[in-house]
């Protein structure tokens, strides 16, 4: 399994030190006791194996073209409720694309596929507990007649002696958000842990910071 490297954070366009925008001694440091809220894991979980599965889901190898949308960095630590990193803690996420369109054999919707787009990523938490992924701003969709699902990322994180954790991101400021039939459900507290914070930007690149507490 591959992982962005702090080296590799500069090939990703960051020429600052991705620690400096987070503000560690801010956010990453006001320890959460509580574990991050559960979610379903939804239908479009990935069912087919795939060679590139690395953080830069922006590109795939071997291939010259960039996934089309906003690119972002999602980055954040992964600790347990004592506040103590998790080291080596396996992180999927897997999303829509840029036109809110799964890379998924079931995805009834029409919009069209991306085939520069990655859609599922599989890397280990560093030995502090951190984290990297590239990706793009997920597009939102229609689960139902009536319900327009919001752009969110679907995380699962396994590390043993954990049980594991299935959850999703959400974005800040999206107006779906108030609507959602998922996260509209949780308390309002639950509802903050799964809602990123926009921390930084590096030219056109929009960085995010979430953070995950196992049980």
């Amino acid at each position: 399994m591959k992982k962005i490297s702090r080296r590799n954070i500069i090939k990703f366009g960051m020429l600052g030190s991705l620690t400096g925008i987070l503000g560690v001694g801010n956010s990453i440091a006001k320890i959460l006791t509580k574990p991050t809220p559960r979610e379903v894991e939804g239908p479009f979980y990935p069912v087919a194996d795939q060679t590139d599965k690395d953080a830069d889901l922006t590109k795939i190898n071997g291939r010259n073209g960039l996934a089309k949308g906003q690119h972002i960095i999602i980055s954040g630590q992964v600790r347990n409720i004592s506040g103590q990193p998790v080291k080596n803690a396996v992180i999927e996420i897997w999303q829509a694309n840029a036109n809110g369109r799964y890379h998924h054999p079931r995805d009834p919707n029409k919009a069209p596929l991306d085939p520069n787009f990655q859609g599922w990523s599989v890397i280990k938490s560093e030995q502090n507990g951190t984290y990297h992924f590239k990706t793009v701003t997920p597009g939102s969709y229609p689960a139902t007649k009536n319900w327009i699902r919001p752009p969110h990322v679907h995380f699962k994180i396994y590390k043993q002696g954990y049980p594991t954790l299935i959850t999703q991101m959400y974005f800040p400021d999206e107006a779906l958000n108030k609507t959602d039939l998922l996260l509209t459900q949780k308390r309002a507290t639950e509802q903050a842990a799964m809602i990123a914070n926009r921390v930084g930007q590096q030219g056109n690149l929009i960085i995010y910071e979430y953070n995950i507490i196992l049980s």
